[in-house]
């Protein structure tokens, strides 16, 4: 019974050797930010309280590596009640109907120094499109206990008529109330597993 034990955990070690090292995100220490574009002139901004990210490093360079995010849509806030609703309802996320949005990468290239394009599916309201984003990898730290944490920072633009959040409304001077990209911000400490 013992060797058959041991032998199931040295496949797993090795499952989990193979697909390369994992990180997972620290909450705490990171976010997920957005800006709209809010009346023609000026901006609204906001951020979600719930996610999850893990990553599984391909090389030592970090190319070909794999991330996988889970948003909470119920999680957004803009710190305003009446909008935060709003944006929960069917105008626009449907969280009830659509709790997740999530990303998966389909590539991990090194562009320059520390340097990094990611490109993956985002899947927003049920439709699935490419996202490429900008990513800056800012560094790695060991703590007193041994802990290893590596930190990230990812820039992209998307447009939300892609994803059918189309809800909107003309200015009598001209315009839209909302615009249609949205740019967003991550700001990531992984924990290294």
């Amino acid at each position: 019974m013992k060797t058959m034990l041991a032998f199931l955990l040295a496949i797993g070690i090795q499952t989990v050797s193979a697909q390369g090292i994992i990180w997972k995100i620290d909450p705490v220490h990171s976010n997920v930010e957005f800006t709209v574009v809010h009346m023609v002139i000026s901006e609204v901004s906001g951020h979600y309280k719930e996610f999850t990210a893990t990553m599984i490093q391909g090389k030592d360079d970090l190319s070909g590596s794999t991330l996988d995010v889970t948003i909470k849509a119920a999680s957004i806030s803009t710190d305003n009640d009446t909008r935060d609703n709003h944006l929960r309802s069917a105008d626009f996320f449907d969280v009830t109907k659509y709790p997740d949005l999530t990303f998966k990468s389909t590539s991990f290239e090194k562009t320059g120094e520390n340097e990094y394009r990611i490109t993956g599916d985002l899947t927003i309201h049920g439709i699935i499109k490419p996202v490429t984003l900008d990513a800056k990898y800012l560094g790695q730290i060991k703590d007193s206990k041994g802990t290893v944490y590596a930190g990230f920072k990812a820039i992209g633009r998307v447009n939300r008529y892609d994803y059918n959040l189309k809800w909107n409304r003309s200015l009598d001077a001209g315009g839209l109330l909302i615009s249609e990209n949205v740019d967003i911000s991550l700001n990531v400490k992984m924990i290294r597993q």
